[in-house]
């Protein structure tokens, strides 16, 4: 006897709505991701020469801290 499972939901198919949504979430993302690095980059940048070297940073770090393209 054969069986069907008609519940079963396809990935990737989403059509328009799915689309639309994941665009927004996608959107949504990018925002938080650019503020998270701005606020990095502000507090790092109210530090001063001191107290960044005492947590290994110099100001030229910032950037690459910030944007998570260092590897210290």
């Amino acid at each position: 006897m054969a069986a069907f499972d008609t519940n079963r939901t396809t990935h990737g198919s989403f059509g328009l709505i799915g689309r639309i949504g994941t665009l927004i979430v996608s959107a949504r993302d990018s925002i938080v991701a650019w503020n998270d690095v701005r606020m990095t980059r502000n507090a790092l940048s109210r530090l001063s020469n001191r107290e960044l070297d005492d947590i290994g940073l110099v100001r030229g770090d910032i950037d690459a801290v910030a944007t998570r393209t260092c590897h210290l």
